[in-house]
């Protein structure tokens, strides 16, 4: 499940975008782990506060050019180390004339932290975080695609950070296919305002024309202030990049 909480099956479709960002001597929180990359991280949105994100995202396929899409993800910290979250991607109609928007699948999901890191020692803090996908509408047909076992790790050295982890998700449909994915990503906080990272991750055939996939990112975070924030990432394809020769997203994230 991608940072995004888009469903893994468009890991090869939708994701991500090189971003370069200045450096700025300005004072500001240390970025956390999570969006912009595919792969999610453990730590739940501290309890009584919130973690928004208004994207857009591109994907450049083998022969085509995939419309941008845009949406919203809420994620609210409910209970101490449990984040309630929401996404609410609004993409072009792919239906006759093209003109206007439609809601795709909306998605949600509960984040559970159920093992804290130990600062001094090697203990990861690990988290459950299932979620499920619901077409909405004509040009959304089918059944909920829903991410049933996803584990999720993070352990903090100094200014490296190195989460990852995976999941198996049921993706119903004729011709659908389960499938598992994974991801792994390594990020550095440079100065106390910008994290840059890499990441690795991949994905099963999720239909039964389709062949496993694995891409390559990079992705920066960087904190204007304690409550505004721009992201960003760019991936490409390592393993049948045919479905995805590159991708990019772009967020601006607020924290209340």
């Amino acid at each position: 499940m991608s940072g995004w909480g888009v469903p893994t099956s468009i890991y090869g479709a939708a994701r991500a975008g090189l971003l370069v960002l200045a450096l700025s001597a300005a004072t500001a929180s240390p970025s956390v782990a999570g969006p912009p990359y595919v792969t999610d991280d453990p730590e739940p949105t501290d309890t009584g506060h919130w973690e928004n994100y208004l994207y857009t995202e591109s994907t450049h396929v083998a022969g085509q050019t995939v419309r941008p899409e845009a949406g919203i993800e809420i994620n609210y910290g409910a209970f101490a180390d449990t984040q309630l979250s929401l996404s609410l991607p609004l993409n072009p109609n792919p239906g006759p004339g093209g003109m206007g928007v439609v809601w795709a699948p909306l998605g949600g999901g509960v984040k559970y932290r159920f093992i804290e890191e130990d600062d001094k020692g090697w203990r990861p803090q690990v988290a459950f975080f299932p979620q499920a996908f619901i077409p909405v509408g004509p040009a959304n047909r089918g059944a909920p695609v829903t991410e049933l076992f996803p584990i999720w790790l993070q352990k903090s050295l100094g200014d490296w950070t190195m989460f990852g982890g995976g999941g198996y998700t049921h993706n119903p449909g004729s011709l659908n296919k389960d499938f598992a994915s994974y991801g792994i990503t390594l990020q550095r906080q440079v100065v106390g305002n910008l994290a840059v990272g890499v990441e690795v991750f991949g994905q099963g055939a999720d239909t039964t024309t389709d062949h496993a996939s694995a891409a390559v990112g990079v992705g920066a975070i960087y904190d204007f202030s304690e409550l505004w924030h721009l992201v960003g990432s760019a991936n490409t394809g390592i393993s049948n990049a045919r479905a995805d020769r590159f991708s990019f997203n772009l967020a601006l994230k607020w924290t209340p």
